[in-house]
Formats: C-alpha cells, sequence, structure tokens
C-alpha cells in the first residue's frame, strides 16, 4: 500500500516511485485522500528532482485514468493537436473543421486563457450564443454529425490534473517540464485519440522563450505521448510576434473568418494549419506523408469546405446559423479604437510578444486569475510585423478598448513593445523544427 509521504521522500531523495506508487497519488489527488500540503511538495520534488521518461509516462497515464476516459468508434481516425500557446494563436479555430473536411473526428477539449495567452474557449465565446460545456452524449452525437467540436473538459476528465494545476503556481512549480507535460497530456489522451499533433512555441510571446527550451519541453511531450500510446510529433513554431496580425478574443475570430472564407488570408495562420494539419493527417492514416497530408488541409481551406464544417459547428453549439455568411454582423465591437503612432522611424526589428498580451489583459481581454470576467471585444488589430518598414506616426496597430484612458494606457505600453532600427531585419521561420 502506498502512502504520501513515502512517495514524496523517495523523490525526494533521488528516487523514481513505482507507476503503482504514481497511481496511487493520482487517484489520491481526484479523491482528495492526498492534502494540499503533500500535493504541493510532490510537485516541488518532481521540479527539483525530475521523474526521468518511465515516470514522466507512468504520472500521465495515472493522471489520465483519474477520471473517465472517452473510447470512440468512429469510421474515421480521432485526432487532435494541442498548441502550448502564444499571442494571436488562433489556429485551433482553423485546424479543427479542416482536418473533419478531411475525414478525421476532432473532440477537441481546450482551455481558457491564463496569463498574457488568451484561449481557445475564450475566443469562441465572442460568438454569441456559442456553447463549450457539452455533455457527453452531445459531444458524441455532434463529432458523428460535424466531424468536430471544440469543447471545455468536463469535471470528470483527468480531475487529477485540476487539482494539482490550480497548487502549481502558487508552490513555485510552473516550469516543471516533467508536470507541464503530465499536465497537457493527460487531458489530451483522456479524450480518447488516436493520434496528436503538438505545436510548441517558441519566442517573446511564448512560455518556452529559447529553441533550447521548447525542444526539451516538445521531445518530453512527444515522447511521453507515444509511450502512452498515442501516435504524436511535434512542430517548434515562431512566437517571436504574434502568430495573427490581431491579438483578443473576437478581433482573433475576425482574423480566422476573413481566413476561412478568402476574404483576407493570414498567410503564417494558413501555413501553420497545414503543416500541422499535414501531421495529423498523416498520423491518422488519412494522407501518404506531411507533405500530402498539408496538400489536402490546404485545399479543404481553399474550397470552403472548411469553412461550411466550421459554420456547422458553430451552429451545433448553439451560435447563430448563418455565421459563416454574417459574422461582421454577429461578433461585439469595443467602444473606443484608435491608432497606435509610432514613435520612431525604421524597421521592425523586435516585438515583445509577452507585453502584448499583458496589453490585451490590461484592456480586459485577458484574465490573471481563473474566474476573471473577459471584455471579448477589446484587444489589439492590424498589429505590425518584423521586418516592417514604420515611418515616425504611421499606426503600429489599432488599440480596442472600453474607454478612452483604457486606450491611452495600451498606447504607450504598445510603442514601448515596438523596437524599431535602420536595418532590415530577417523574417524568421515560421517553423523552427520538427520533433517526431
Amino acid at each position: 500500500m502506498s502512502d504520501a509521504r513515502a512517495i514524496i521522500t523517495t523523490l525526494r531523495d533521488g528516487g523514481h516511485p513505482s507507476a503503482a506508487d504514481l497511481q496511487w497519488f493520482a487517484q489520491g489527488l481526484a479523491s482528495g485522500a492526498v492534502s494540499d500540503a503533500q500535493a504541493g511538495a510532490f510537485a516541488m520534488a518532481v521540479l527539483l528532482k525530475g521523474l526521468g521518461d518511465e515516470g514522466r509516462v507512468a504520472l500521465t497515464r495515472a493522471m489520465r485514468d483519474s477520471g473517465h476516459v472517452l473510447h470512440w468508434d468512429m469510421p474515421g481516425p480521432v485526432l487532435d493537436k494541442h498548441s502550448t500557446g502564444g499571442i494571436g494563436d488562433c489556429v485551433s479555430l482553423l485546424l479543427a473543421p479542416a482536418l473533419a473536411a478531411c475525414g478525421a473526428y476532432v473532440p477537441m477539449i481546450s482551455g481558457r486563457g491564463l496569463g498574457h495567452t488568451g484561449g481557445t474557449l475564450d475566443k469562441l465565446e465572442a460568438i454569441p450564443g456559442f456553447r463549450t460545456g457539452l455533455t457527453e452524449a452531445q459531444l458524441r452525437a455532434q463529432l458523428n454529425d460535424v466531424g468536430c467540436a471544440i469543447v471545455s473538459a468536463s469535471a470528470e476528465i483527468a480531475p487529477a490534473d485540476r487539482r494539482l494545476y490550480a497548487l502549481r503556481d502558487v508552490t513555485g512549480t510552473v516550469e516543471s517540464v516533467d508536470l507541464i507535460t503530465a499536465s497537457i497530456l493527460s487531458k489530451k489522451l483522456a479524450a480518447g485519440l488516436e493520434a496528436l499533433v503538438l505545436d510548441v512555441k517558441c519566442g517573446s510571446g511564448a512560455f518556452m522563450k529559447t529553441l533550447a527550451e521548447a525542444e526539451a519541453l516538445a521531445r518530453a511531450l512527444v515522447s511521453t505521448a507515444q509511450g502512452a500510446g498515442c501516435m504524436t510529433t511535434a512542430l517548434i513554431t515562431d512566437m517571436s510576434q504574434p502568430l495573427a496580425t490581431a491579438a483578443g478574443n473576437a478581433l482573433e475570430v475576425i482574423e480566422v473568418m476573413e481566413t476561412l472564407t478568402g476574404t483576407s488570408v493570414n498567410s503564417a495562420l494558413w501555413d501553420i494549419t497545414m503543416a500541422l494539419g499535414g501531421e495529423a493527417l498523416a498520423l491518422g492514416g488519412l494522407a501518404d506523408d506531411p507533405a500530402d497530408g498539408a496538400m489536402r488541409i490546404e485545399q479543404a481551406l481553399d474550397s470552403g469546405a472548411a469553412a461550411e464544417i466550421f459554420g456547422r459547428m458553430v451552429a451545433a453549439q448553439g451560435g447563430p446559423h448563418d455565421f459563416v455568411d454574417r459574422w461582421p454582423d454577429r461578433l461585439p465591437a469595443a467602444a473606443v479604437i484608435r491608432e497606435v503612432p509610432s514613435l520612431r522611424s525604421g524597421f521592425v526589428q523586435r516585438v515583445d510578444g509577452q507585453a502584448l498580451g499583458q496589453t490585451v489583459v490590461g484592456l480586459g481581454g485577458g484574465r490573471l486569475r481563473e474566474g476573471d470576467r473577459l471584455n471579448l471585444s477589446v484587444g489589439l488589430s492590424e498589429l505590425a510585423g518584423i521586418g516592417e518598414d514604420i515611418a515616425a506616426g504611421d499606426p503600429l496597430c489599432m488599440v480596442h478598448a472600453a474607454t478612452e484612458a483604457a486606450a491611452e494606457q495600451a498606447i504607450a505600453q504598445i510603442q514601448a513593445a515596438y523596437a524599431l532600427g535602420a536595418a532590415l531585419p530577417e523574417d524568421p521561420d515560421l517553423i523552427l523544427k520538427r520533433i517526431a
């Protein structure tokens, strides 16, 4: 019989608890048999000593199995994608319907934003009436009918993770690669996936600032997911600047709809969606290889098939039935819209993505703690990118704010987040590395 103190002591002393020990601990987290103090001590011991490859797989499986695990019997592969998050990262809204248009089934369990990144669920809730909380029966019916759903995790999905996640911030253990990996994958694998593609962001607007950090996380995620029985690849992608030219919930939905409908295609969003989707289709047996898969995703986007499925998903989850045709009329707009003039001339050298994200939080478009109420209309649009030639007085972006005072404060923060210079910088590569 395991006990919390013995497991913590083993970790503290550099040992490796058994799979049975970690299974017991995860169940204890879910049931409350493990106290907050013990959970915090466990998290710190994992941060300082590490679990090793086998221990990380065992903890991930244990946290997955601490609650309900979905099982599917679909006529096509069940696939999903996870991103570690970044500024203007709204790829999920393009990718889920594109994968479905290619014959995959996508039960995408997503999260809300916390810190400087916006969550997929927050973006979708900018659409009037959109419901992210579906019952399992509703999720199954929608997957059969539409092919994809983007939903919040129920309380029955990986409850051990919910408990440990809530403690990691206050115990200073957020940075543990083992805990990050187990947290991400326990929820994703509980969705009953056959294959998973990971988008690990790297740069100023991401959690992982350096390529070395991003690669360490990507390798841990891929090896752990594969060790737990889910075919997985990862792409490390650039987040040295916002992926979209917008940051904020409704504003990112606008950019998604412009790209889905072909009215104004964001090439970065398009290319990342193709690359990730190509990997997923290849893993699921719906394409010969990632290049063939990417071509199929592009066809789904280009033909309007992805847009059609997105519209059906929105309607199925309570949103307007005419959203794809009438989206400009259906999304909330901010009361104040202001230009952000550049204080100097030159080429954009660097963009502090985290600072831009914090500006969106300050406008009311993001949350610092769970339960914060969002203003879904605020944010930034028409963001200047690296390499853009800007004259003094030209706009760096547009601020969408609730008040003039909030807009003024944001303007100063954005001006400080941009570095301009005389030399034309190289365009950053969109995809930095593939991990398989």
